[in-house]
């Protein structure tokens, strides 16, 4: 009798453990590898603030402008041998500024086409990399930001030494304002004077768990522990490693965090997390009826305004410091 319930509970745990694996791998499937058609972050916000006629007139004609630039296509090789791709604007105006932005989740380079003509026309080179896992550039899995901020001192030496750059700013959206904010905590060149996050996370892990709960209505333990296991395995890293929250607090440059008080896929809360945490001069700014990316759609002109200040700020304080010392 005790050797038949032994064999019962051992294939009930088999059975269990069976479950839990082939669950780990779905949802690696469906979250971390590339090219899938099934994507987090796919549900509409409840709150979808309109942008008003003036701010649809700025957007349409930085997109239009967008498309309408020819963009040089550089290329690195990361730390793991893979190619990364990325579009370059040069300015036509020699300031020695640059910019670099980053793209959200399952997104691309074009989708920062918005915020590229307001770089531009302050006198900005523009550089806009596909991520790993993204776009042009190479690798079967997405980095949520972790590996990718080692991309990031890739792609900002190549400015420096390369192009000249003098003033670099960071400027990312969604995984892309987890990834600059992640950047900001490696030993970066002196060229890099401020950062820009919108909408970005405190941890892989706690937006995966917000993601569990709000999309499909499940508890992180233990199917969230499973998949990060199977992720590291097979990308290298576990979920709660990947912490732009503890990155942060490493970082001295000029900060300007930016968040809707209407997002549903990153919790606003964890803009005052990032913000309490962050070393160096900071700014927080919480945006009245704005969804997840959504602040410069609806309120497009203070946006524009806000950062002008920000970046006059950053880059100002650097120069005068430089200049006495």
């Amino acid at each position: 009798m005790k050797r038949k319930i032994s064999i019962a509970l051992g294939s009930i745990v088999g059975i269990v453990v069976i479950g839990l694996l082939v669950g780990g791998n779905y949802f690696y499937s469906e979250g971390i590898k590339r090219g899938t058609d099934i994507e987090l972050h796919s549900e509409p916000e409840s709150v979808n603030a309109s942008a008003s006629e003036t701010a649809l007139a700025i957007l349409e004609e930085a997109e239009k402008w967008y498309a309408e630039q020819e963009q040089e296509v550089l290329q690195i090789t990361s730390y793991d041998e893979l190619v990364l791709k990325a579009g370059y604007l040069e300015n036509d105006r020699k300031t020695g500024k640059a910019v670099i932005l980053a793209h959200g989740y399952r997104g691309n380079r074009d989708h920062m086409d918005d915020l590229v003509k307001f770089y531009y026309d302050q006198g900005f080179d523009v550089l806009l990399p596909d991520a790993r896992g993204h776009g042009e550039s190479e690798g079967d899995y997405v980095g949520y930001g972790w590996h990718d901020r080692l991309d990031y001192v890739q792609w900002i030496n190549l400015l420096v030494e390369q192009y000249g750059a003098e003033q670099i700013v960071l400027h990312g959206n969604s995984m892309g304002a987890s990834l600059v904010l992640m950047t900001s905590g490696e030993e970066l060149p002196d060229e890099v004077k401020g950062i820009v996050a919108d909408s970005g996370y405190t941890t892989v892990k706690e937006e995966l768990k917000h993601q569990l709960k709000h999309l499909y209505h499940l508890p992180a333990f233990p199917i969230l522990d499973i998949t990060s296991m199977i992720t590291k395995v097979r990308a290298g890293y576990f979920f709660g490693e990947a912490s732009a929250i503890d990155q942060v607090k490493n970082n001295t440059r000029d900060l300007f965090i930016i968040h809707g008080d209407a997002d549903e896929l990153v919790p606003t809360e964890m803009a005052y997390e990032l913000f309490e945490a962050a070393g160096g001069d900071k700014e927080l700014w919480i945006v009245p009826n704005a969804g997840h990316t959504k602040a410069y759609n609806v309120a497009t002109e203070e946006f524009q305004d806000r950062l002008q200040q920000f970046l006059d700020k950053a880059l100002e304080e650097n120069t005068n410091h430089e200049n006495h010392e």
